[in-house]
């Protein structure tokens, strides 16, 4: 395998695990939680859905061929007028990470030296793509803090919990 197959692989298995621990929120989240601000000026999960969503959508269509910020997308409505259901924000996030996961898969060989443009400045492919892997979990830990704020002792550690470390380790080395 060479340097791109294994970076490739190596962004692909990091986006899937942040992926997974915005999933392994959602599903201690109700249909209410979703919604749910400290404050009013607060983002909520679903607001911070749909701007991820938002983002995903822009970058990742199109993405040797077009700015990464497309004409279309209006980033300050996403901070606006969240999902109606946790279904209609389950479908969207779907949708954004089906975007960004096609469009990585569309790299290879022949592309992986090409300049790809976001807000109209060139970008390596690995900038682009770490531009991306900087952003996503910055969001995604948002959404697991909101989480545990929302379900407070109710809430299922997504690692080792507090106090665990020691039992952890014991049974993971022996």
């Amino acid at each position: 395998m060479n340097f791109q197959e294994n970076y490739l692989k190596s962004v692909r298995s990091e986006f899937l695990r942040y992926k997974s621990l915005g999933e392994k929120t959602f599903d201690q989240l109700s249909e209410e939680e979703i919604h749910w601000k400290y404050v009013d000026s607060d983002n909520s999960v679903a607001i911070i859905v749909k701007h991820i969503v938002g983002n995903m959508l822009s970058r990742w269509t199109n993405f040797l061929t077009e700015d990464g910020e497309k004409t279309w997308r209006n980033r300050d409505t996403e901070f606006e007028g969240p999902y109606a259901s946790k279904s209609e924000m389950l479908q969207a996030w779907e949708k954004g990470w089906n975007c960004l996961f096609t469009a990585l898969d569309s790299i290879d060989d022949t592309n992986f030296d090409s300049k790809v443009k976001i807000r109209n400045e060139d970008h390596s492919i690995i900038e682009a793509v770490n531009r991306q892997l900087a952003h996503y979990p910055s969001h995604v830990g948002q959404i697991l803090f909101l989480g545990k704020m929302i379900k407070q002792q109710d809430w299922v550690p997504l690692s080792i919990p507090k106090g665990q470390s020691a039992a952890f380790n014991k049974k993971m080395f022996g």
